[in-house]
C-alpha cells in the first residue's frame, strides 16, 4: 500500500496513457491503418508467396497481341475465336476480365448505319452474321463467366429492405445460389451502386456473372480481394468467386457467420473449397513476384501456337495487361499490377493454399497485449533504474515485432505490432518522465534533509564531483571558526535536561544558518560547540574575511540571545570563539565503512585552543594574525603574542570589534577606549615602563574590560613585552 501510496500518480497517468490508447486502438483512425498497412506491406516485401504451379492462366491481351490484332476493342468475332479456341482446350473455366457492355461497333447492321449504306447494300450487310450474336453462340458453348462493372462503392449505407424498388440486380446478371450458415452475410459485405451489366445477349449465354470488384486502402494498394458485394438487397459474386464455382459445377455459394445479433462473416464456401474472409468477405493476398508462365499472350492462341495440355483443366482469366488499356493496380510489393492478375492470384492461393490471414481474435489479443504491456512497461519504468526499464521495454518491444514476424512468415497471420508498440513506447515515457520527476523531488528531499547533517555546499560538491566521495586528501588553505559555551556543563546540571536542550536547539540552530550564510562547511558539532572551515571543500579566495565576518555575526546573536533568556529570568552562557586560517589536509578519513569530511592539521588544532584562551584572557573572540592579516578594514585590538599549550613559537592574537550589539551595552562594554588600549599596549610591547601606569589609568577608567586587567596584573607582577604563556600570568 505504501508503494502505491508513492507512485499513485504516475500510475493514474499511466492508466490515462494506456486507456487513451485503447480508445484510438479501437477507434483505429486512418493514420493507424496507414502505419499498420506499411507493416503488413513491409512483411510480403520481405517474404513474398512462393509461386506454386496451379490451374490458373491469364490469356493476356498484352502490347504485342494489340499489335498483331489490332486496336482495342476488337471485334467480336475475334473475340468468339478467341473463346472458341480456348474452349477446345477444355479449360474448368474462363473468365472474362473484360466488359461487353456495348454493341459492337463493327457489326453489320452498325456498319451499314454508319456509312449510310444504300438499302442493297443495307441488306445484303444485315444479312451478315451479328458479331454479338457469334459470340453469345461462342459463350453458349458453356464454362464461361463474364464480368460486369460496379458502381460506386456505398459507405455505410444500409441494406435495402426486400421489395425496394431499383434494389434487384439486373436480369440473369448472377446464376448463383447462396445459401447462409447463421446470420446472412448481406449486411456484411461492401455494397454498391448499380452495376454495369454485359449485354442481355451475352450474359444470357454466359453460366454465370461476377463482379469486376476491388476496393483498395486510402492509399490506393489492393491488399484484400472480396469475394461476395451487394448491390440492394442481393448477394452478388465477384469475378474470381463465380470462375471458381464455374470451375467445379457447383450452383451454391456458402456463407458462414456467426450468430446474431452481432454476427461476423467468418467463411465462404464455394464447391469444395472453403475459403477464411474477413468480416466483410475479402480475402487478404499474399502477392508473389512476377511470374512469367502465368501469362499466355492472346495473339499465340489466336494463331494456334499454344498447345491445348497448356490450358486444359486450367480456370482461364481473359483480360489486359496492355498499359494503354488502364488496367493497373497498385500492390503491396510495390508495383503496379494488371488487374487480371489479381484475380489470377486470389484463385492460385485458394487453390494451392497458404495465403494470408488476419484472425477474429487477432484484435482481441492486440489489444490485451496493449493494455497489459503498456501497464507491464510503465510499472517496470516506474519502479526501476532508467537502463533497466530501458532494457525491459527494448526486449518486449522486440517480441511483439518478432512474434508478429514469425506469426506472419510461419502461418501467414496478419498481427499488427504498430499502436501496441507505440503505446507500449508512450508507457514507457510517460513512466520514465514520471520516475524522473520523482526522483528528482526525492534528490531534493534527501539534499535538503542531508544538508542539516552535513554542510549544503558539501552536499552540493559531492553531488556535482562524485568522484569526491574517495579516501584521502588535499593540501588547501582554510578559515576555522570554533565555538563553544562557557559553562554549558555546568548549566546542564541546573536545569531541566528538556529545557536545556530547546534552549540549546535554537542556538545552534541559528548559529549554523549563520556559517552557511557565509558558505562555511559543517565540520562538526560537538554538544554546544561547533566547527566550521572555510575553503572547503571549493576554495575560497576570500576565506580569511569570510570566516571573521561569520565570527561577528556569531557573536552579535549569541549576546543578544543570552541577554534576552536572562531578561526573561532564563540562565545561559556566553559565547567563546577562536578563528585561525592555515595550510591544512583536507577531504575524506576512515575507511570503506564510513567516509568523515573534515580537516587535519595544526591550524585546526590552533583554532580550537584560542576558542579556550577566551577564557584565560576574559574576551569572546579571539582571531589569530594569519587570519586577520586577509581582512583588510577590519578592527581590532591587539592582545599579544600566545605561547598556547605544547607550542614553542608564540602567535600573535586579536581581538576583533563586535558588530552592533543587539541589546545596549554598558560604558564599560563599547570599544571607545580601545585607542588608549593601542597606546598602553605598545608602550607594553616596546618594554616601556611606562606601560605599567597607562594599564592602571585604563583599569580605573574601565574596571569591566577583562583584557587590561590581565595585562595589568601580568606588568604588576614584573612581567615584560607582550609574550603571554597559557597557563600563566
Amino acid at each position: 500500500m505504501r508503494w502505491f501510496g508513492r507512485n499513485a500518480w504516475g500510475l493514474l497517468a499511466l492508466v490515462w496513457v494506456v486507456a487513451l490508447g485503447a480508445f484510438v486502438y479501437a477507434w483505429d483512425p486512418l493514420p493507424v491503418q496507414v502505419m499498420r498497412h506499411a507493416v503488413f506491406d513491409q512483411f510480403q516485401r520481405w517474404q513474398p508467396r512462393v509461386y506454386k504451379p496451379a490451374p490458373v492462366r491469364i490469356i493476356d491481351i498484352d502490347e504485342e497481341s494489340l499489335q498483331r490484332l489490332g486496336q482495342w476493342p476488337w471485334p467480336r468475332t475475334l473475340m468468339a475465336e478467341l473463346t472458341k479456341r480456348l474452349q477446345a482446350a477444355q479449360p474448368a473455366a474462363i473468365a472474362f476480365d473484360v466488359l461487353f457492355s456495348e454493341p459492337d461497333r463493327t457489326s453489320p447492321e452498325a456498319m451499314a448505319a454508319l456509312w449510310g449504306a444504300r438499302s442493297s447494300v443495307r441488306q445484303a450487310l444485315q444479312a451478315l452474321p451479328d458479331h454479338d450474336t457469334e459470340l453469345a453462340r461462342a459463350i453458349g458453348a458453356g464454362k464461361v463467366v463474364l464480368g460486369f462493372a460496379l458502381g460506386q462503392l456505398l459507405v455505410g449505407s444500409s441494406t435495402p429492405e426486400p421489395g425496394d424498388a431499383g434494389t434487384g440486380p439486373p436480369k440473369n446478371l448472377s446464376k448463383t445460389s447462396f445459401v447462409a450458415i447463421g446470420q446472412s452475410a448481406l449486411g456484411a459485405v461492401h455494397g454498391f451502386a448499380e452495376p454495369v451489366a454485359a449485354l442481355e445477349l451475352l450474359q444470357s449465354k454466359a453460366d454465370g456473372g461476377g463482379a469486376l470488384a476491388f476496393v483498395p486502402d486510402s492509399d490506393g494498394v489492393i491488399r484484400r480481394v472480396p469475394l461476395l458485394v451487394r448491390y440492394g438487397n442481393q448477394l452478388l459474386p465477384t469475378l474470381s468467386a463465380e470462375a471458381l464455382r464455374v470451375a467445379q459445377g457447383a450452383q451454391n455459394i456458402v456463407t458462414r457467420s456467426t450468430p446474431a445479433p452481432h454476427g461476423t462473416l467468418q467463411e465462404v464456401r464455394i464447391g469444395q473449397v472453403a475459403i477464411p474472409t474477413s468480416p466483410k468477405g475479402e480475402v487478404w493476398l499474399h502477392y508473389t513476384g512476377p511470374v512469367s508462365e502465368r501469362y499466355i499472350p492472346a495473339w499465340q492462341v489466336l494463331a494456334g501456337a499454344v498447345q491445348k495440355d497448356a490450358l486444359r483443366g486450367n480456370i482461364l482469366l481473359v483480360g489486359a495487361s496492355a498499359q494503354g488499356l488502364m488496367d493497373l493496380r497498385f500492390s503491396p510489393l510495390g508495383r503496379m499490377l494488371p488487374g487480371v492478375e489479381i484475380h489470377a492470384q486470389l484463385l492460385e492461393q485458394v487453390l494451392t493454399g497458404g495465403g494470408l490471414q488476419r484472425p477474429a481474435w487477432s484484435r482481441g489479443a492486440e489489444a490485451i497485449t496493449l493494455t497489459v504491456g503498456g501497464l507491464l512497461v510503465g510499472v517496470v519504468a516506474l519502479t526501476s533504474p532508467a537502463l533497466l526499464s530501458l532494457a525491459a521495454t527494448a526486449v518486449m518491444l522486440a517480441a511483439i515485432w518478432a512474434g508478429a514476424w514469425w506469426g506472419f512468415s510461419a502461418h501467414g497471420l496478419l498481427l499488427d505490432p504498430v499502436m501496441v508498440s507505440l503505446v507500449l513506447a508512450l508507457s514507457f515515457v510517460m513512466a520514465s518522465l514520471v520516475h524522473h520527476f520523482a526522483s528528482e523531488r526525492r534528490q531534493a528531499w534527501i539534499r535538503q534533509a542531508f544538508s542539516r547533517y552535513v554542510s549544503p555546499n558539501l552536499v552540493a560538491h559531492l553531488i556535482d564531483h562524485p568522484g569526491a566521495l574517495e579516501l584521502g586528501g588535499k593540501r588547501q588553505w582554510c578559515s576555522f571558526v570554533f565555538t563553544d559555551l562557557a559553562g554549558f556543563t555546568a548549566l546542564m546540571e541546573q536545569m531541566d535536561p528538556a529545557d536545556a536542550v530547546n534552549l540549546l536547539n535554537v542556538y545552534l540552530d541559528r548559529m549554523i544558518a549563520i556559517a552557511f550564510t557565509h558558505q562555511g562547511t559543517l565540520d562538526r558539532v560537538v554538544g554546544d560547540a561547533v566547527a566550521i572551515m572555510f575553503s572547503a571543500p571549493l576554495p575560497q579566495a576570500d576565506h580569511q574575511h569570510r570566516a571573521l565576518a561569520c565570527a561577528l555575526e556569531m557573536q552579535q546573536f549569541a549576546g543578544g540571545y543570552e541577554a534576552d533568556l536572562n531578561a526573561r529570568d532564563v540562565a545561559f552562557c556566553a559565547t567563546r570563539i577562536g578563528v585561525h586560517s592555515g595550510e591544512v589536509i583536507v577531504g575524506n578519513f576512515g575507511g570503506a565503512a564510513i567516509f568523515d569530511y573534515r580537516a587535519l592539521g595544526d591550524p585546526v588544532n590552533t583554532a580550537s585552543r584560542l576558542e579556550a584562551a577566551n577564557k584565560h584572557l576574559g574576551t569572546l573572540v579571539c582571531v589569530s594574525e594569519a587570519t586577520l592579516a586577509g581582512c583588510p578594514g577590519a578592527v581590532a585590538r591587539p592582545v599579544g603574542r600566545l605561547r598556547l599549550a605544547g607550542k614553542s613559537q608564540p602567535l600573535m592574537v586579536f581581538e576583533p570589534q563586535p558588530l552592533a550589539p543587539s541589546v545596549p551595552t554598558s560604558p564599560d562594554q563599547s570599544t571607545s577606549h580601545w585607542p588608549a588600549y593601542a597606546n598602553a599596549y605598545e608602550l607594553m610591547r616596546l618594554e616601556n615602563p611606562e606601560a605599567l601606569a597607562a594599564f592602571a589609568k585604563l583599569h580605573q577608567t574601565c574596571p569591566q574590560d577583562a583584557l587590561v586587567k590581565i595585562h595589568l596584573d601580568r606588568l604588576t607582577a614584573g612581567a615584560v613585552g607582550d609574550l603571554i604563556v597559557m597557563g600563566q600570568k
